[in-house]
């Protein structure tokens, strides 16, 4: 009996701690000032090093099989690490734009949509570009990669800006 009461006393415990964590969360993500501040930062420069065939190829060459094996498992779960970033990004830029598509400027209204179209383009690309990694994963030496998720991402980044400096030419938007 009384372990029964003991677990039922931890249980509530647990489910207090919980609830309170789940709700400062949602205090916090309430807070934020728009959608732009759940943008996150990318290394673009190592995630193109990660997509570069060179340096697979560099790597194949240098590295004994079983460790050219092992490296290029890390480095496709890193890829994939960039891919999900680029995802979740876009999925933000979309929200964005088509809070921007009412805009009364033509300009800004036509940006927006371009922004939205090349969003929905790279979530996409990263939804396959996953499947190839994952894929990779089981044959690293397959040449799947993520080299249009990285286009599309450059292309989403300079099509985010102008929306950015159409909307407030004061500031700047980097994704």
């Amino acid at each position: 009996m009384t372990i029964a009461i003991i677990l039922v006393v931890a249980a509530l415990g647990t489910l207090i701690v919980i609830l309170t964590f789940t709700v400062s969360q949602g205090l916090q993500s309430s807070g934020r000032t728009g959608p732009a501040t759940e943008i996150r930062p990318m290394d673009v420069a190592a995630f193109r090093n990660l997509v570069d065939p060179a340096e697979d190829d560099y790597l194949r060459r240098r590295l004994p099989a079983s460790d050219f094996r092992l490296v290029r498992r890390e480095r496709l779960r890193a890829m994939a690490a960039y891919v999900q970033s680029a995802k979740r990004n876009a999925e933000v830029l979309v929200r964005i734009a088509q809070n921007s598509t009412l805009a009364a400027d033509a300009q800004t209204a036509e940006a927006a949509r371009r922004l939205e179209d090349n969003a929905h383009l790279l979530q996409r690309n990263c939804m396959f570009a996953i499947v190839k990694i994952y894929i990779a994963l089981a044959w690293p030496n397959s040449s799947l990669a993520a080299a249009p998720v990285l286009q599309g991402y450059e292309e989403l980044n300079h099509s985010a800006m102008l929306l950015g400096r159409l909307q407030n030419p004061a500031a700047t938007m980097r994704i």
